[in-house]
């Protein structure tokens, strides 16, 4: 029992490590656009975890395309907790 719960909390923090290194880079030429929105939305818990324990990590992409970039970005938001109410009975 003792080791299934060491064995969890590795997978979780190597989950957390892996999603934040995909967080939004600093500033570059590159314009992130729906689908970029809707990743970094996805990532958006992690990559806040990663900054409140001091990472340099981006929360969005600085060089976005506007509107676009932002709707996906609060769907991929509201797609990690939206899916728990459509299954209450």
């Amino acid at each position: 029992m003792k080791n299934r719960n060491i064995i969890y909390g590795v997978i979780i923090l190597l989950v957390i490590i892996g999603l934040t290194s995909c967080a939004p880079e600093h500033y570059t030429h590159k314009e992130y656009g729906f689908i970029s929105g809707i990743w970094h939305g996805f990532i958006f818990i992690f990559a806040l975890v990663g900054k409140l324990f001091g990472f340099d990590i981006g929360l969005y992409a600085e060089n976005n395309t506007g509107f676009f970039y932002w709707l996906g970005f609060i769907i991929g938001i509201g797609g990690l907790g939206g899916g728990g109410a459509a299954s209450r009975r």
